[in-house]
């Protein structure tokens, strides 16, 4: 089946608690909603299915992990055949004793899976250990063909690299999802809150433009603290999805679970494109230093 000129996304902004099936049970509860709402193509949040365990470093909550497919892509898949919507899953993935990745699988609207993402560039921050729990993703950024449109999926702290949008947006996604789990430490909040939010809404509406891409950034809400005590990460909710042209087409409250919907076009898409033809003039030929990790005011010896 051709992909359609428009559909509608949706993005699920919801708290996430400490027992898996009840996020698992909200989840569905969502899709429901967001589907009679007309919603084609449905994001949850990063790692749904948990607190944000990150914030410590505890061999048990690799626990948590599940194969993918598994039993909540299995879960998914039947409210996506049952609802004729896509569905976004970001999940903790067990691959194999020893290796877990933050992944997002990609269930079409018949319920068969038709693509996994693996959370390429992994955080090491304070209450962001991601390092201690997740391999780097293996799987580059592949844009995947769903019923209703072409889509990339990135997640979270790969919403902050312009070479991670461009990827998938070369790859022919329409739009890129970001499911995201970021938040303020609640110390730094007062002074640095409103640089950091508006840091990353700047960013990642930049992609959009650079890249004539929509782009839909999915967060969770409230306050999670750690097991171990601390002041924990008060998640800033902000859920927003941009057009092309970095217009913000819907954006969601700081702290309330929301259902945000909008509408990607893609004759828009096309339109903006031929006005501003970035991948057209593109300078490929000259692009190759960017495989460096730094040039140190010199240009790589040739060999």
């Amino acid at each position: 089946m051709p992909a359609l000129k428009r559909f509608t996304v949706a993005l699920i902004q919801m708290a996430c608690g400490a027992d898996p099936s009840r996020n698992l049970k909200k989840a569905v509860q969502q899709i429901e909603l967001a589907a009679k709402k007309k919603a084609q193509v449905i994001c949850l949040p990063e790692l749904f299915r948990s607190e944000y365990f990150c914030q410590t470093e505890d061999t048990s909550f690799f626990d948590l992990a599940e194969s993918i497919p598994g039993p909540t892509t299995e879960a998914l898949a039947a409210v996506a055949r049952k609802r004729g919507v896509v569905i976004v899953v970001p999940l903790f993935e067990r691959r194999a004793p020893g290796i877990y990745h933050n992944s997002a699988a990609v269930i079409d609207a018949g319920g068969r899976m038709v693509g996994l993402y693996r959370k390429m560039h992994i955080p090491d921050d304070p209450a962001y250990y991601e390092k201690f729990y997740f391999t780097p993703g293996d799987l580059g950024f592949p844009a995947f063909a769903t019923r209703y449109g072409r889509i990339g999926i990135l997640i979270c702290w790969d919403q902050w690299y312009p070479e991670a949008a461009r990827l998938s947006a070369l790859q022919g996604a329409a739009i890129l999802f970001y499911p995201t789990a970021i938040g303020w430490h609640p110390r730094e909040k007062e002074q640095y809150g409103r640089a950091q939010r508006e840091a990353w809404r700047t960013v990642q509406r930049g992609h959009a433009i650079a890249n004539g891409v929509y782009v839909a950034a999915v967060n969770r809400i409230g306050r999670e603290l750690p097991a171990g005590g601390g002041a924990g990460i008060e998640f800033w909710g902000s859920s927003f999805i941009a057009d092309p042209q970095g217009v913000i087409l819907a954006e969601a409250s700081p702290d309330r679970e929301e259902i945000l919907l909008a509408e990607a076009d893609l004759d828009h898409l096309e339109e903006v494109r031929r006005n501003w033809p970035f991948l057209r003039d593109r300078r490929i030929d000259a692009y190759g230093d960017m495989t460096q990790r730094f040039l140190d005011g010199q240009r790589p010896a040739k060999k």
